[in-house]
């Protein structure tokens, strides 16, 4: 299949793209006391640099009740102007037009940060922040439109192309359209076209300060996924009484609630690409206005298939531009096979957004950082100039110590799992002769055994998109070679990077003898065959319980998770896969014990200690599967150290951890060579 129609230029307005991708509004928590800071310029300008159509930002505060969370850009302050143009012009560099997104968060906030009642519609809590909000009067209505106007006009003079209104998943505006948040009985409330009124009344507002020179559009929620919430037949209207308004340049989309359904907007891989589909589909069917499509796209053959198949005028892809900034250049190269795909698991973007964290991507260590890569950069050259200066001039080394870029290093990598392979990538990108050596048949470690599980088969493109990268860059990968200090010795590398992993671990309750006690690894791997009743343990609070449970009892087994902590699985939470791992659980009849603590395992009796209360329980599985902490695989490590090797070690051979850190900590070692 073909991607001609994504790169059809596109009228928005005064504004044409020169391809239907765009990189859509998410949160990424880079400002600094409400201001832009230098590494959004560079964030956008990277991916602007890597060919996208359009960008349009994160959303900017129209006023100061508005402060859900801390690293918001306060955009009704002057002094953010400066930042603005800094990513404007960086992002014009590269030919591509950016929108700035503006937004009241209305009552999907608190006032910690503010010290200020909340405001919205109507005193109707929210379910996370559970604050009720302040209803506004007729005269902060008049101060909320004053202040999208405000920003919007802060925001032209920034040097942004055009302004995105958010309606939909966080948004006071969404508030009003929505009978669940709405029930004013004044000239704001009551029937669709009052709770429209707002949305109306400050398009016509940002219009008169902007003119004809900047593109406008409206982000609206097609479904709310609540009860009483918007529909998509109520979408519909709406975006036909924005077009009628005759002030509006395109439409773009969105599904669910922020603090209610945000598991649907920021889907995990376990729901399909193009789930949200129908919004655009169903809105494009009744205005001539461009929409804009959302819904977990990974690559660009199935953003061109919306395109062809009429769902939508132009593509969101968010994740998938996170994960590689240059996704929209390979596709239009023909080098689709060498995008990383986003794996969608939320790991790193929308799990560090949930714990107040910059966003970051679990397989692109520069995600977040390009700020800083680009001053590393900068000083690496500033270095070369003066290393190459003739000899006797200032930038002669007063210890004639070669530096990392005198020369090509032959480079031993030990073991092929995500650290290994990183940082045989950052290794070989610096111009080494990198070499992998990996003890299994096949690489992946970890990552192989825990994509096995078929709902989480995506999360083994970051071995793939690893791989790719390896060959592109001619690192080396042997297998089935198990290494000791002797074969290292033999090789002779100039520097050795020891990716060992980890190996599980019998809780000290477990007698030696118990062989109906095993591992999740065991399980994944077919070593072990479970059957009957089996317990899982589940100490790490992540995916490893969770998974092998569903796997298990896919195949028959009756299933129960027990738990130290309060809830099964605590951290899926985070990434936005609790909803459905409750509704896939349920589903399968897999029962979930909580604040339970093994104790001992005698004969086939597991004893439980409940410990808010002190009192023992028991179960009599056929078999108990562990999902606990396991070891560092380290003594390959501290043995070449002995040996007098130049050698380093990353990932869980250092401290078992989740796969971020394997990545990450790959990428500093092959960059330190």
């Amino acid at each position: 299949m073909s991607t001609r129609l994504l790169w059809t230029p596109l009228d928005l307005g005064p504004v044409q793209t020169r391809n239907r991708i765009v990189f859509s509004a998410h949160l990424t928590n880079y400002a600094r006391d409400g201001l832009p800071t230098e590494q959004h310029a560079a964030y956008y300008a990277a991916r602007a640099a890597g060919g996208t159509g359009l960008i349009i930002t994160e959303e900017h505060s129209t006023h100061p009740t508005d402060w859900p969370y801390e690293k918001l850009i306060h955009g009704f302050h002057r002094e953010v102007i400066p930042g603005y143009r800094a990513i404007t012009e960086a992002v014009h560099r590269h030919r591509v037009p950016i929108f700035a997104q503006i937004n009241h968060n209305g009552g999907q906030a608190s006032s910690m940060y503010s010290r200020l009642p909340v405001w919205a519609p109507s005193p109707v809590a929210d379910p996370l922040f559970r604050e009720v909000p302040k209803a506004v009067t007729l005269a902060e209505i008049d101060e909320i439109i004053a202040g999208y106007a405000l920003v919007a006009e802060h925001c032209a003079e920034g040097g942004f192309d055009g302004i995105e209104l958010q309606c939909s998943h966080s948004s006071i505006v969404r508030g009003f359209l929505s009978p669940a948040t709405n029930h004013r009985t004044d000239a704001y409330g009551g029937s669709l076209e009052n709770r429209t009124r707002i949305l109306i009344e400050i398009v016509a507002a940002v219009r008169r300060v902007i003119g004809n020179r900047l593109a406008l559009g409206v982000r609206i929620c097609g479904d709310e996924l609540i009860e009483n919430g918007t529909t998509i037949d109520d979408a519909v209207e709406i975006s036909q009484m924005v077009e009628a308004t005759g002030q509006v340049d395109y439409v773009n989309t969105s599904i669910g609630v922020a603090t209610a359904s945000l598991f649907m907007i920021e889907a995990s891989m376990h729901i399909p690409p193009g789930y949200a589909m129908f919004i655009p589909s169903a809105i494009r069917k009744a205005i001539d206005l461009p929409v804009v499509g959302v819904g977990r796209f990974k690559d660009p053959l199935q953003a061109e298939r919306a395109l062809a198949e009429g769902h939508c005028d132009l593509v969101g892809v968010v994740r998938g531009q996170i994960a590689d900034a240059e996704f929209a250049a390979k596709a239009r190269a023909g080098a689709a096979d060498e995008t990383r795909l986003c794996l969608s698991c939320n790991q790193e973007c929308v799990g560090r957004m949930g714990l107040n964290r910059w966003l970051g991507c679990i397989e692109n260590p520069r995600t977040g950082r390009e700020a800083q890569y680009l001053r590393l950069e900068r000083d690496r050259a500033g270095r070369q100039r003066l290393t190459s200066a003739p000899s006797g001039a200032s930038g002669d080394s007063p210890s004639g110590t070669a530096s990392p870029d005198d020369g090509s290093r032959e480079v031993m990598v030990i073991g092929a799992g995500p650290a290994g392979l990183q940082a045989a990538i950052a290794a070989a990108r610096r111009g080494h002769c990198v070499h992998v050596l990996e003890r299994e048949a096949e690489p992946g470690g970890q990552v192989r055994l825990a994509a096995s599980v078929p709902n989480r088969a995506e999360f083994g493109d970051l071995i793939r998109n690893q791989l790719t990268e390896c060959r592109r860059l001619g690192v080396t990968i042997e297998y089935g070679v198990a290494v000791w200090p002797g074969l290292v010795t033999e090789r002779a590398p100039d520097h050795v990077i020891v990716a060992t992993g980890s190996e599980p671990q019998r809780p000290w309750w477990v007698p030696e003898d118990a062989d109906q006690v095993i591992d999740v690894r065991h399980v994944l791997d077919g070593s072990a065959d479970p059957f009957g009743d089996v317990v899982v343990i589940d100490e790490i609070g992540f995916h490893h319980a969770t998974s092998v449970a569903e796997l298990l009892a896919d195949r028959g087994c009756r299933v129960e998770i027990t738990t130290p902590g309060m809830v099964v699985g605590q951290d899926l939470g985070i990434t936005l896969d609790m909803e459905n791992w409750w509704i896939r659980a349920t589903d399968k009849g897999i029962v979930q014990s909580t604040d339970l603590v093994p104790m001992g395992y005698e004969g086939r009796t597991l004893t439980l200690l409940h410990h808010p209360t002190g009192t023992e329980t028991s179960r009599t599985p056929d078999w108990v599967v562990l999902a606990v902490p396991s070891n560092p695989v380290e003594w390959l490590y501290h043995d070449l150290v002995t040996a007098g090797f130049s050698v380093e070690r990353v990932g869980d051979c250092v401290a078992p951890r989740r796969a971020h850190a394997a990545v990450v900590e790959g990428e500093r070692a092959g960059l330190a060579v």
